[in-house]
């Protein structure tokens, strides 16, 4: 079965216990799922996290630890802890960088970040931009993210395709699909749309 869904689901995992094993027994369909405790890895080890990651390990899915780069004003030692801190707590073998630059004059930074990302284990690094980057961006990253935002929007535009982009889309019908071979589409709106799985994963409240 192909691996398309990428799934970032920041929900606690003491909240929506449900959710994240409806995430386990769709292993076989995950490209990988977003480890977020606390818009990184937060300050200290969550164990309810801990025990999420590694279920889905255990059920062969990638683990991707959320960075936010902040379009590169963050400071590199800052990103360096957060990867080394998924790492170490809940066993990420990946990486997904948030709020990525789309211009050529941040490459040389992101270099830097993904030469780090990669020392820290990282053998998956996944770009997000939420739009179409500079093309020098494809030479260090295994999945760029040229699309995040709202159905609406999205279903307007004319996106290239490619076997290395992702499509974020949420505030989306059932039966969406996007055309990335690797994507995601939830039905979650407003500042949190995140907080729910795409229509076939979603448990019923």
């Amino acid at each position: 079965m192909n691996r398309f869904l990428l799934v970032p689901f920041y929900e606690h995992p003491a909240d929506r216990p449900e959710a994240w094993s409806a995430l386990v027994d769709a292993a076989p369909c995950l490209y990988g799922v977003v480890v977020n405790p606390a818009s990184g890895a937060g300050e200290a080890p969550d164990p309810a996290f801990a025990e999420a990651a590694d279920r889905l390990r255990e059920a062969d899915v990638r683990l991707l630890g959320y960075v936010d780069t902040a379009y590169g004003r963050r400071p590199h030692a800052e990103v360096v802890t957060d990867l080394l801190r998924h790492r170490d707590w809940y066993g990420t073998d990946g990486a997904f960088l948030d709020q990525v630059s789309t211009a050529p004059d941040a490459l040389a930074h992101y270099r830097r970040v993904a030469v780090a990302a990669r020392s820290a284990g990282a053998e998956t690094l996944v770009l997000n931009h939420g739009a179409h980057p500079d093309p020098g961006y494809e030479e260090f990253a295994d999945l760029l993210v040229t699309f995040e935002g709202p159905w609406d929007t999205y279903r307007k535009l004319d996106l290239p395709v490619a076997a290395h982009y992702c499509h974020l889309v949420y505030a989306a019908p059932p039966g969406v699909l996007p055309v990335a071979p690797v994507h995601c589409a939830v039905p979650g709106t407003g500042a949190h749309p995140w907080g729910t799985l795409p229509h076939l994963l979603e448990p019923a409240r």
